[in-house]
């Protein structure tokens, strides 16, 4: 069971919570790329890699942003913009730690949040804030119920 979705049921209030861990590896990366058809070839190409001064080949900046849709699809968060900021490069085997913090709700459910993913030696790798809607006393009650269920439809229960 999901300890977001327990948490959302709960209450959301300015000022919650949450944090994902998550390594990245190179099949992930590969898996990303087939999905988004994105092969740059700062991904995939030691030689494009060196030219940029790089160390290694890095992870698509989205597929590490995407920790945020974790944390916002366990809440049942409807994203209406993520605004990000990438700072560092994510290399193959880093393990990166999302906090996403909600700053505001308002009384129609509208909400701001910020997330800050660090690295494994605590450097900030992205930054983003987030616009979008929480769910309302309905949209609780169904979440409830699923739970209560199992919550079959939740690949991280």
């Amino acid at each position: 069971m999901s300890i977001i979705r327990d948490r959302t049921i709960a209450g959301l209030t300015p000022g919650t919570t949450f944090t994902v861990t998550r390594t990245f590896s190179e099949s992930k990366v590969d898996q990303f790329a087939e999905l988004t058809r994105d092969y740059n070839p700062i991904h995939f190409d030691p030689r494009f890699v060196a030219v940029k001064g790089l160390k290694h080949r890095i992870c698509h900046g989205l597929l590490v942003g995407g920790m945020i849709t974790e944390v916002g699809g366990q809440i049942g968060w409807l994203a209406s913009g993520i605004s990000f900021r990438f700072k560092r490069p994510v290399y193959f085997g880093d393990t990166i730690t999302c906090t996403l913090t909600i700053t505001e709700i308002d009384e129609k459910d509208r909400a701001k949040a910020d997330a800050v993913l660090v690295n494994q030696d605590g450097d900030v790798v992205l930054s983003a804030h987030l616009t979008g809607r929480v769910p309302g006393k309905a949209e609780i009650q169904v979440l409830k119920q699923m739970v209560e269920e199992g919550d079959p439809s939740n690949g991280l229960r």
